[in-house]
C-alpha cells in the first residue's frame, strides 16, 4: 500500500505565449529554494529570452534525455531522472507539450506530471489557455491556427493553485516589439497574425474567464465545507423558478436580462418536483420547451425533489450562491389566496434572506389553475378541521333548520342532515365523517323526529337513521379515502418520472459523464455530497444505494424519504450504466487500434490483389511475348512490347513506393531531410511524367522549408489525380503565393469537384472517390500526400474550385532567413 502524499501541482495559466509564465515559474522556484526546499529544474523553455534565461541561475537544473526521431534528435525531460532525485518541488515547463514517440513512458507531458505527483512531488508548471481541450476548437475560430497539443480541463482543474499571468493586449505586443519575446525577424509576421490586438482581447476573456469558473468551484467547496449558507455575493447569480405554466417564458426571458446586466452573470432555472406530487398537474411540454428556452440563452436547467416548494426554491438558491429568485405572481384569484392563505412567492420572500425576490407578473396572474387544483393527501390543516367540521356543521344546519321549522318536512332535513356528512367525509376522511354521522344523527333524533326534544334510541326507526347515517358516511369516506391514496401515488409517479426525465434529457445532451450524474444527484436531491465509492463505506449519516458491480452511490446531507430513495435508486443505476460504459469505452479503445489495423490490413490485401496484378499482368504478357520463339516480331512490335512492360514496371515501382512511403509515416520512421527549398527546384521534377499540366510564374516565390524529394512526390501525387479528374480539353493549373510566413501550394483542376459526403473520406488509404477510371491505383495518392506533408510541418486541404472542380491546398512554412519567414507553429507555441 501506497502511504506517499500524492504532491500538489501549480500552474500558471496565460492567455498568450510572452505573458511570463516561465518566468513567473522560475520565479517561485528560486523563492522557494531561497526558504531552504529542495527544488530541481526538470525541465524549462526559455526560447532564448535573456531575463528568462537569468532566472535559472542559482537552480538545480536536471539533465535532459536525448532521443532520435524522423532523423532528427529532440531533448525531452528525464522522468527517471527526476523521479530518482525525488526533490520536494520539480519546475517542468510547457504542461500540454506531447513527447517524442520512443522518448518517455507516455505520450503527454501532463501524464508525466501525474506520475510525479502520485510519487509525492510537488509539480509547478506553466500552460496557455489555447492548449485546454474545452477552448480548443474556439482559440482556432479566433486565431485561425490549430492547435495539436492540448490537455483535458479535468486535469488542469484538480491543480491544487492555478495563478493567472495577465497582461493587456498593448502591453504584450509593445513587449513583442521590444524583441523580449521573439526574435526581430519574426516580430513583424506575429504582431500582423497571431497577436493582432483583437486576438489578444479575446484569448485575455477567454482565460479570465475560465479562472473565475475556477475561483467560483474553490468558493463553493470552502462554502460547503464551512457550511456557509448565507448568500456571498461575488457575481450575479439569478435563479427563475418555473412550474410548467405558460408564465414560464416570461420568467425566463425576465431573469435573463437580469443575469446580462452584469459580466458574467449566470442564468439558473429550476423546477421543483413534488414527492407528494402537488407538481403533478404541470404541462411537461411546457417545461420542455422552457428548458430549450433556458439553454439557448446559455443558462442551465435543474430539477430538484422537495415535500415543500418555497423552502427547496431557497435552498437550492442558496446551495447555488444565488443573489437574485424570480417568480411569477400567483396564478390564484384574491379570495382563493384569502381562504388558502399565503402561497409560495409568499413564503420564499419570508424565507430568502438576504437573496432578493423578483415577483414578475404576467398574462396568467390571479387567473387560476390551466388544471382544477387537487389536494393529494390530507394536510394538518384538514386533520383538525375535518373533526371540528363534524361537530360544527351538523350543530350549525340544526339551528337553521329550527328557524324553517314546519317549511321542510322530515325527509328534506334527513337530506340535508347527509349532505353535511358527506361534505365533512370529504374534507376529513373517515374520522371526521363517523364523528358528524353520529352527531347529525343524534341532533336529527332529538330536534326533528317526534317526540320533539326528547332521544327515543328505542324506536326502529330512529336506530335504523343512526345507522344510515353512519353507513352512508363511511363508505363517502372509504372512497374519499381511497381516491387520496390512488391520486397521491399517480402524483408522486408522475413526480418520479418528471425528476427521471430531467436526468434522461442531461444523459441526452451529453452530460452523461460519471462527475456530471454525481452532481447531478446532489443537486436534485439537495445533498450536500455525492460520491461513488467501490466499498460501501462505514460512516454514519450517509444515504447509500448500490450502482452496479462493485460501485456504491454514497450521499451526505438530510435524510431521504421512502419515495425518494426510490429515485434515488434508479440515478444509481444511471450512475451504475455510467461507470459500465467507460469501463467497455476503455476496452473499446485498447481494441480500437487492433481493428484499425486490421482493416488496413484487409485493405491492403484487397488493393494488392486488384490494382498491382493489372501493371505486373501487363509487364509479364510483354516479356512472354518478347521470349517466345514461336513468333518473329518486326523491330516496331518489338520496341511496342519493351514500352509496355517498361511502364508497367514503372507504375508497379510507384505503387510500390506508395506503400512503403505510407507505411514508414504510420510506423513514424520516415527520415526527413529539411532545408531550404524552390519551387523552381522541385516543380519541373515533379511534373515531368504528369501531362497536361500548365504552371504559373513561380519564380517570385520564396524558398521553402521542405524535403525536396517528398515535396516531389507530393506534387506528383496531387497532379496525377488532379488529372485523372480533369476532362479532355482543359488544363490543371499549379500556382503559388506566399502569405503570413508561409507558402501555399494550388493544385487546381476543373473536375466534377468532391461529392458531399467525401470531404472527410477524401484522405482515407484506399478510397477512389469518383474515379473516372476505377482500375488503375491504389488510391494511397492523397493519403500519401497528407500524410508527407504533415510530416514536413505543413497542411493539406482540399476546396472548391470557382466554376467547379477541387483545388487542393499546400501549405508549408518558409524557409528560415527567408524574408517575412514564419513558421505557425513558432507564431503561435508556448512560451
Amino acid at each position: 500500500m501506497n502511504d506517499v502524499r500524492p504532491g500538489r501541482l501549480k500552474v500558471y495559466l496565460g492567455a498568450a505565449p510572452g505573458v511570463g509564465k516561465t518566468y513567473r515559474m522560475l520565479d517561485e522556484g528560486r523563492r522557494r529554494a531561497a526558504r531552504g526546499a529542495d527544488v530541481v529544474v526538470g525541465f524549462a523553455e526559455c526560447h532564448g529570452r535573456l531575463r528568462t534565461q537569468a532566472m535559472l541561475d542559482g537552480l538545480d537544473i536536471l539533465p535532459r534525455t536525448s532521443c532520435a526521431h524522423r532523423g532528427g534528435r529532440f531533448e525531452e525531460m528525464d522522468l527517471a531522472a527526476v523521479l530518482e532525485r525525488r526533490p520536494q518541488v520539480a519546475i517542468v515547463d510547457e504542461f500540454a507539450h506531447s513527447n517524442v514517440p520512443g522518448g518517455g513512458r507516455n505520450p503527454k507531458r501532463w501524464q508525466d506530471i501525474e506520475i510525479l505527483l502520485d510519487s509525492g512531488i510537488d509539480v509547478i508548471t506553466a500552460l496557455n489557455i489555447q492548449h485546454l481541450e474545452s477552448l480548443n476548437d474556439v482559440v482556432e475560430k479566433i486565431t485561425g491556427v490549430p492547435q495539436h497539443e492540448t490537455v483535458p480541463d479535468e486535469v488542469v482543474r484538480r491543480a491544487w493553485q492555478i495563478e493567472l499571468v495577465d497582461m493587456p493586449p498593448e502591453g504584450l505586443r509593445r513587449r513583442m516589439a521590444h524583441g523580449n519575446i521573439y526574435a526581430p525577424e519574426k516580430i513583424d509576421a506575429a504582431l500582423a497574425n497571431y497577436f493582432r490586438p483583437g486576438n489578444l482581447t479575446a484569448l485575455r476573456e477567454l482565460a479570465l474567464l475560465w479562472v473565475a469558473d475556477r475561483v467560483d468551484e474553490a468558493l463553493q467547496e470552502y462554502r460547503l465545507q464551512h457550511g456557509i449558507g448565507r448568500v456571498w455575493e461575488t457575481r450575479e447569480r439569478v435563479v427563475v423558478a418555473l412550474t410548467g405554466g405558460p408564465e414560464g417564458d416570461t420568467l425566463v426571458r425576465r431573469a435573463a436580462r437580469i443575469a446580462d446586466r452584469s459580466a458574467g452573470g449566470d442564468l439558473l432555472a429550476v423546477h421543483v418536483a413534488r414527492s407528494d406530487g402537488l407538481a403533478a398537474g404541470v404541462s411537461h411540454a411546457s417545461l420542455a420547451r422552457q428548458r430549450r428556452l433556458v439553454e439557448d440563452l446559455g443558462g442551465s436547467y435543474h430539477s430538484v425533489v422537495g415535500d415543500d416548494v418555497a423552502t427547496a426554491l431557497v435552498d437550492f438558491a442558496r446551495a447555488e450562491n444565488a443573489t437574485q429568485l424570480v417568480l411569477g405572481t400567483s396564478r390564484r384569484g384574491r379570495p382563493a389566496r384569502l381562504l388558502t392563505g399565503p402561497g409560495t412567492g409568499e413564503t420564499v420572500t419570508e424565507l430568502s434572506g438576504d437573496i432578493d425576490v423578483h415577483r414578475v407578473s404576467h398574462e396568467r396572474a390571479g387567473r387560476g389553475t390551466l388544471l382544477p387544483s387537487r389536494r393529494r393527501t390530507l394536510s394538518t390543516a384538514r386533520m383538525i378541521a375535518g373533526p371540528v367540521a363534524g361537530l360544527v356543521l351538523p350543530l350549525l344546519l340544526t339551528l337553521a333548520l329550527a328557524q324553517l321549522r314546519g317549511t321542510l318536512n322530515l325527509t328534506s332535513e334527513a337530506l340535508l342532515f347527509l349532505l353535511a356528512v358527506v361534505g365533512v367525509a370529504c374534507i376529513g376522511g373517515v374520522v371526521s365523517a363517523v364523528i358528524a354521522s353520529v352527531t347529525a344523527s343524534l341532533l336529527l333524533n332529538y330536534w326533528f323526529i317526534p317526540p320533539v326534544g326528547a332521544f327515543t334510541l328505542n324506536n326502529p326507526n330512529a336506530l335504523l337513521a343512526l345507522a344510515v347515517f353512519v353507513v352512508v358516511a363511511a363508505v363517502v369516506a372509504a372512497v374519499v379515502d381511497r381516491s387520496l391514496r390512488l391520486s397521491r401515488r399517480s402524483a408522486r409517479a408522475t413526480a418520479e418520472a418528471e425528476t427521471m426525465s430531467s436526468l434522461a434529457g442531461s444523459i441526452v445532451r451529453g452530460e452523461a459523464t460519471i462527475p456530471a450524474l454525481l452532481e447531478r444527484t446532489r443537486e436534485t436531491f439537495g445533498m450536500d455530497s455525492a460520491e461513488l465509492m467501490d466499498e460501501p463505506p462505514d460512516a454514519t449519516g450517509l444515504t447509500v444505494v448500490p450502482a452496479g458491480p462493485g460501485a456504491h452511490l454514497a450521499l451526505s446531507g438530510r435524510t431521504l424519504s421512502s419515495s425518494e430513495r426510490r429515485v434515488l435508486a434508479a440515478f444509481a443505476a444511471h450512475v451504475g450504466s455510467a461507470v459500465e460504459r467507460a469501463r467497455l469505452a476503455e476496452a473499446a479503445a485498447e481494441v480500437e487500434p487492433v481493428r484499425a489495423a486490421d482493416r488496413l490490413r484487409t485493405a491492403l490485401l484487397r488493393a494488392v490483389g486488384h490494382d498491382l496484378r493489372t501493371p505486373l499482368a501487363a509487364g509479364w504478357a510483354a516479356v512472354t511475348s518478347l521470349r517466345s520463339r514461336d513468333i518473329a516480331f518486326s523491330p516496331e512490335d518489338r520496341d511496342e512490347l519493351l514500352a509496355t512492360a517498361d511502364e508497367s514496371m514503372a507504375r508497379l515501382s510507384r505503387l510500390v513506393d506508395n506503400l512503403l512511403d505510407l507505411s514508414r509515416l504510420e510506423a513514424g520512421a520516415l527520415t526527413l531531410n529539411l532545408r531550404a527549398t524552390t519551387l523552381e527546384e522541385v516543380l519541373p521534377m515533379a511534373l515531368a511524367d504528369v501531362p497536361g499540366v500548365q504552371v504559373a510564374k513561380v519564380e517570385e516565390i520564396p524558398a521553402l522549408l521542405a524535403d525536396p524529394p517528398l515535396l516531389e512526390r507530393v506534387i506528383a501525387n496531387l497532379a496525377g489525380n488532379a488529372v485523372r479528374h480533369t476532362p479532355p480539353g482543359k488544363r490543371v493549373l499549379v500556382t503559388a503565393s506566399a502569405l503570413a510566413g508561409r507558402v501555399e501550394l494550388r493544385v487546381v483542376d476543373r473536375g466534377p469537384g468532391l461529392p458531399a459526403d467525401g470531404r472527410d473520406r477524401l484522405f482515407e488509404p484506399f478510397q477512389r472517390l469518383g474515379d473516372t477510371d476505377n482500375t488503375t491505383g491504389l488510391g494511397l495518392g492523397l493519403a500519401l500526400a497528407r500524410g508527407l506533408t504533415e510530416a514536413m510541418n505543413g497542411t493539406l486541404t482540399p476546396e472548391d474550385t470557382p466554376g467547379g472542380g477541387l483545388t487542393m491546398v499546400v501549405s508549408l512554412p518558409l524557409a528560415a532567413g527567408t524574408s517575412g519567414a514564419q513558421p505557425a507553429e513558432q507564431i503561435a507555441g508556448g512560451a
